[in-house]
């Protein structure tokens, strides 16, 4: 065989070896005209070697020629190049991101006559690689605003720069009107970035619409040949929308809205588009609804706050409203009892006794609303004490006529100061033991109609920072609620001693117990273990005597304000029904069960104080000399 027909034989074997590559190439010749393509080049560019033979291509981008031209002085200079990255023209006009081998061969005088070039499409790769660090950039970034509005302008910028667009908006459903509006917009134009976010539209209406009634991505290349597209948005917009692409932005199977963009910088929407939205949108659907509950929340809550401070307000203004009044019926109650109601009249001085009881339950929960709402009012008696004085002169003349009682206007004086003056509570260092113990005491003519089993046990403790008053009251409410709750025959125990942290008040009752939906409820404003109907008009103290509902929430305002901590613990009577009646007995008095120690084990409660010693309390520093 020849010479030539060896070279022709090693030709043929080699151009079959590189029809068979998968990558293309190409032959240049020493002039840079085309002398050789293969299948694969045709395939990936368009282009057929009877098109390009003995031709240049055309298939530089402008801003990658002069790296091109760099790139071909190196293959010039080293013979080879590995791993060039450049850009490359389809003949439809893409653009591909090529990485690109190449060699230069030799004629039989040893002298450079063309070049063998590989070129690798990484286009699909690349954009792989970009979409996965965008969403990883993105996801990394999303925990960093805690507001909607932040989140979503984030996401919208990063997807502007992703796909190099004019525009990106975030458009939600608002499922109530069943419309669509732009919560967020980035445009290259902020006013109508502005005028956008102002627009709604129907649900069923434009491309977003048609997403939502499909739930797939919809690519429109020209929305001038669009039927799905809504007009009217552009022109109160002043948006000028050529394409679009519109993914749906959803959670499990319901919809909340759609990520939106427009006009493509660099060619025409495609699936890569599509799957790059697409994969945001999944990612930062939940975060848009927990950013949209949230701010609904919040919303709420300041609601709630302003209802709370309405009520307050309304409560404050009938508990001064209140006091007046009552105290007059009080006073007046009294005149009759010693004016008109012989000693041998008893059905008028029971009637006389339970009016009284009422009127002193209204001034009580007067005085626990004071405590409760704290802020206090001070015009009515700056008001009285001037007018007293102003009239200090007639006042004395017209008691000396009218009583012969020259000390009237005193009392009068005092009496305008309880009712209406304010009332100061000092912080006093107070042994708790000897003090509750001495209260408890006092208390006792008041429920010695009662026939409960009380132990007490008052141990030696360290001092506590608290009123005076304000302890009373605490010991009072939880005596008082315990005998309230304690059939005759049960028992009761109240102790004081050192706990592991500081001195505990304990006051346990075995008696009706408390329901666990109420127990939930307990320290709620105003709230009572007691339903409506069960309230009684009986003797503070009696079993099943009902309430107000204003112990325990005056106690918890006070835990606040002393810094004590409250803990209870209750079960409810294995022999009542399990909702809120009291279950007290017909006559008020028996045990449910009828038995003596049946209530040592079938229910009842524990409210337990924690007092911090006086010296660690945070209100030390304000205590008086």
């Amino acid at each position: 065989m020849s010479e030539v027909d060896n070279h022709r034989d090693a030709e043929k074997k080699y151009r079959a070896f590189l029809e068979f590559l998968r990558d293309p190439v190409f032959v240049f010749n020493r002039d840079g005209t085309v002398s050789y393509l293969n299948p694969a080049f045709e395939r990936v560019f368009g282009w057929t070697l009877d098109e390009l033979k003995g031709r240049r291509i055309a298939f530089v981008p402008s801003e990658e020629k002069e790296k091109t031209r760099k790139g071909i002085a190196q293959l010039y200079h080293d013979k080879r190049i590995y791993g060039f990255e450049t850009r490359r023209l389809t003949k439809d006009g893409r653009v591909l991101d090529i990485v690109l081998d190449g060699a230069l061969f030799y004629d039989d005088d040893n002298l450079p006559a063309g070049q063998l070039v590989t070129l690798r499409d990484v286009t699909e790769q690349k954009r792989t690689a970009r979409i996965n660090q965008a969403v990883f950039r993105i996801a990394q970034a999303l925990h960093r605003f805690t507001g909607l509005d932040a989140r979503l302008e984030y996401i919208t910028k990063e997807v502007q720069n992703l796909i190099s667009i004019e525009g990106a908006m975030v458009i939600l459903l608002d499922e109530e009107k069943k419309q669509f509006f732009f919560r967020m917009a980035s445009l290259e134009n902020s006013e109508t970035e502005q005028k956008i976010r102002e627009i709604r539209f129907p649900a069923d209406k434009g491309v977003a619409g048609r997403v939502y009634r499909t739930g797939e991505p919809l690519i429109v290349p020209d929305v001038s040949q669009s039927p799905y597209f809504f007009k009217q948005v552009d022109d109160k917009s002043g948006l000028r929308t050529r394409s679009m692409l519109d993914v749906p932005i959803q959670i499990q199977d319901r919809m909340i809205g759609v990520l939106c963009v427009v006009n493509k910088k660099n060619g025409m929407f495609d699936q890569t588009d599509v799957d790059l939205l697409s994969a945001v949108a999944n990612m930062v659907a939940l975060p848009i609804e927990n950013a949209r509950i949230n701010e609904a929340l919040r919303r709420s809550f300041e609601n709630v706050k302003s209802l709370n401070r309405a009520k307050d307000s309304v409560i404050h203004h009938l508990s001064h409203e209140l006091k007046t009044p009552v105290s007059v019926l009080s006073a007046a109650l009294k005149l009759i009892r010693r004016r008109h109601i012989a000693p041998a009249d008893p059905a008028a001085a029971a009637l006389l006794d339970r009016a009284q009881r009422s009127v002193q339950r209204l001034l009580d929960m007067q005085y626990q609303i004071e405590d409760i709402i704290q802020e206090r009012d001070y015009k009515s008696h700056r008001m009285l004490s001037l007018l007293l004085k102003m009239c200090s002169d007639a006042l004395t003349s017209l008691v000396d006529v009218e009583s012969g009682d020259s000390g009237l206007a005193d009392r009068v004086r005092s009496k305008i100061d309880a009712l209406f003056g304010p009332r100061e509570a000092p912080l006093r260092v107070i042994a708790p033991g000897p003090f509750i113990a001495g209260h408890f005491e006092d208390l006792k003519p008041r429920f010695a109609h009662r026939r409960c089993r009380i132990t007490t046990l008052f141990e030696k403790t360290d001092p506590i920072l608290i009123p005076a008053e304000v302890l009373a009251k605490i010991s009072e409410g939880l005596i008082r609620n315990a005998i309230e709750n304690t059939p005759d025959g049960a028992r009761i125990d109240i102790h004081v001693a050192q706990g592991d942290k500081g001195p505990e008040f304990m006051v346990r009752d075995f008696g009706v117990g408390i329901t666990e939906e109420n127990q939930r409820l307990i320290f709620e404003n105003f709230f009572t273990t007691y339903e409506t109907l069960d309230y009684a008009s009986k003797k503070p103290y009696d079993f099943g005597a009902g309430g107000k509902g204003f112990d325990l929430i005056r106690l918890k305002i006070f835990s606040e304000r002393y810094h004590f901590r409250l803990a209870m613990s209750s079960k409810r009577c294995v022999h009542l029904p399990q909702h809120n009646s009291a279950g007290a007995a017909a006559d008020g008095q028996a045990r449910p069960c009828g038995k003596d120690d049946a209530c040592l084990s079938s229910g009842g409660t524990t409210m337990t104080i924690s007092f911090p010693p006086a010296q660690e309390s945070p209100l030390f520093d304000r205590i008086e000399a």
